[in-house]
């Protein structure tokens, strides 16, 4: 397989679109007020259209097989981080985050996101030039993954106590928390806190702490997402890596599906009930990666199997994800 390394020029082009479209959404975001859904579309599109860019951009300076690579990638990330976003949708209904907030929350959420996948795009990789066990144990992961998400759908859901969330608890264990929303602001200074504690009759919780600033349950609501973030992440990247062993092509196919999750996440909210099928969607790929993974390593071990070229991985990947789509608007499910 053809390998580009790290390009400079490819690199700089990366940087520059990434930092830039940081900047516009939080220029075009920085009034606080609910997301409309034609709004997310739109911006959803847009964000689909700038990662087309970067792919045709591999695709005339790199070639089509680098293209293919990222775009499976992008998709895979895409189609994989909707369980996530269904859980990022479940901590802000208990955290009572008005939506008016929630993209400010998610923007630096994703800011998390993007350092935490350089690191874990790094390990895996690397992890992976250890040889042919290191994709059965990859498949392993992957394979659990889809199992578990499986069972789930199976079992009735219960509403989680996030107050028992590790990053609840790491919060409230070096800050003092204010028990109410302070607008946008993830923090409060501590006399101001003190003070409209007084004022308010409102009890402030680790007053211990001589910490000079007190932790709003918006903080407490992104800490919780970066953490489930980082664990959502143990499951998407061996997937992600499993398509390509490219680190540059990995990392910025994660990094413009991430971009545009914030976007998703709106019309997700607003299309939830109507996208029943497309967790099966999730399971069906995560599935599709297992094999993909063993079949290659049962080839490196033993010459049998085959690899499943970057082609017919996107085509695959394109295909379960429209079916997902579309079965849900043609095929939906009885309440």
């Amino acid at each position: 397989m053809e390998h580009i390394g790290f390009p400079t020029e490819t690199v700089v082009l990366f940087v520059v679109v990434v930092l830039a479209s940081l900047f516009l959404d939080l220029y075009a975001h920085k009034r606080d007020e609910d997301i409309s859904l034609k709004s997310a579309c739109l911006w959803s599109i847009f964000w689909i259209l700038l990662s087309v860019g970067f792919g045709i951009y591999l695709y005339v300076h790199h070639s089509a097989e680098m293209a293919s690579l990222f775009f499976t990638g992008y998709v895979l990330e895409k189609v994989l981080s909707v369980d996530n976003l269904f859980v990022i949708m479940a901590i802000f209904s208990w955290f009572s985050i008005p939506g008016k907030y929630r993209h400010r929350v998610l923007y630096w959420g994703v800011l998390g996101a993007i350092v935490f996948r350089a690191i874990f795009v790094a390990i895996g990789t690397e992890l992976l030039s250890f040889g042919p066990y290191m994709e059965v144990i990859f498949a392993g992961m992957v394979g659990y993954t889809a199992f578990m998400m499986l069972k789930k759908r199976e079992e009735k859901e219960e509403i989680k106590d996030y107050s028992n969330h590790i990053a609840f608890r790491m919060v409230r264990r070096f800050f003092p928390v204010w028990p109410k929303l302070n607008g946008h602001d993830f923090f409060m200074r501590r006399s101001e806190a003190e003070a409209q504690s007084a004022r308010e009759g409102v009890p402030l919780e680790g007053l211990g702490h001589k910490c000079a600033y007190v932790a709003t349950p918006l903080f407490l609501c992104l800490a919780v997402i970066e953490v489930s973030d980082v664990m959502f992440a143990f499951d998407s990247v061996p997937a992600v890596i499993a398509v390509s062993r490219e680190p540059l092509i990995i990392y910025s196919a994660m990094i413009f599906a991430i971009l545009g999750l914030r976007s998703l996440y709106f019309v997700l909210e607003s299309l939830s009930s109507r996208l029943v099928y497309l967790e099966t969607s999730v399971v069906v790929l995560l599935f599709f990666i297992t094999v993909k993974l063993l079949l290659s390593a049962c080839n490196h071990l033993f010459g049998i199997g085959f690899e499943i070229s970057p082609h017919l991985s996107l085509v695959i990947v394109l295909t379960v994800l429209v079916i997902g789509i579309v079965a849900s608007f043609v095929v939906p499910k009885k309440q």
